[in-house]
């Protein structure tokens, strides 16, 4: 990444190689905290407050105020609205340092064209970089960075990049192409915990137990991330705490539905997976995406846990 000397706005200098994130919901104040952790200095700044900012971070109350100190600013925001929102704060900040826009967000791949495009018009470079893997494998390093841009800008954030987790893979030359990646990989991720949560509820009502049908299953050809992972950790439990509200899920593979339509693609499955998503976050609105099996197997009982958020 270039080197830029950086301001913190009352004539100190911050040192060399500062890196900005706006937006510190469940994923982002995790994110932000790994790019402390490694040891860049972090500038946040989140609608909410400095609640979230990580320790060892400076927030400050403004995404613009961010822009004037920084060279690279990261997202993590709940759409594409929001994105674009931020941006324009960045290109209109007196004094801006920042060169680059890293976005985590998922925000789909025309969202992503237009951020970038907006942002290339002031000179600021944008990468497409939405991630996957939860909250869990933010905190693990494990989380999957799929990123698309230019040489030129990916080069320039590559130490950014490192910054947010180990496993990160560059899979196209233009925004859009990664935010297309990921509304791919969500939608199979839904479609499979939707499909695993009632098969089952078909599977407990013919007298099986959960633990040795996700045993079996792991072993056999139904084994999915939701029968290895999300099932284990948080319906067998009860913990339903993965920290990713069903409404971002609906927005995803909502999000994914309007792509595939564009492209005049095929969506049989993607519409029902959509249905089934869109009655959950209209039924009981920012619950964790995992209590979709309570909300498919009728017969569960228990209340619906806290709101979460992400990106």
């Amino acid at each position: 990444m270039e080197q830029t000397r950086e301001l913190d706005g009352r004539g100190g200098e911050l040192r060399a190689g500062s890196v900005g994130f706006v937006g510190l919901g469940n994923m982002g104040s995790v994110l932000a905290g790994n790019l402390v952790g490694a040891g860049h200095a972090v500038v946040t700044h989140d609608a909410l407050g400095a609640g979230r900012s990580p320790e060892g971070a400076v927030h400050v109350p403004e995404a613009a105020e961010v822009a004037r100190r920084v060279g690279v600013l990261v997202l993590s925001l709940p759409d594409g609205v929001a994105s674009e929102q931020v941006a324009r704060a960045i290109l209109a900040a007196p004094g801006r340092l920042v060169r680059y826009v890293v976005d985590t967000s998922t925000v789909g791949p025309a969202a992503a064209r237009t951020v970038a495009g907006l942002l290339a018009e002031g000179g600021v470079g944008y990468v497409d970089a939405p991630v996957s893997g939860g909250v869990a494998g933010a905190r693990a390093r494990t989380l999957t960075v799929m990123y698309a841009g230019d040489g030129d800008a990916c080069s320039a954030v590559e130490d950014v990049l490192a910054g947010l987790s180990d496993r990160r893979r560059r899979v196209g030359d233009r925004p859009g192409m990664a935010q297309a990646l990921k509304l791919a990989n969500n939608f199979l991720s839904a479609t499979a915990l939707a499909a695993t949560s009632e098969a089952v509820a078909f599977g407990l009502a013919a007298g099986l137990d959960m633990a040795t049908m996700l045993d079996v299953l792991n072993e056999s050809s139904g084994r999915s991330a939701a029968t290895e992972d999300k099932f284990p950790a948080h319906v067998l439990t009860g913990r339903y705490a993965a920290g990713f509200a069903n409404s971002l899920m609906e927005k995803d593979v909502r999000l994914y539905l309007r792509a595939v339509g564009e492209q005049d693609g095929p969506a049989a499955i993607g519409e029902v997976t959509g249905a089934v998503w869109e009655r959950f976050a209209r039924a009981e609105p920012g619950a964790d995406f995992t209590r979709i099996f309570p909300f498919v197997d009728g017969s569960v009982s228990g209340s619906v846990g806290g709101s979460v958020g992400g990106s």
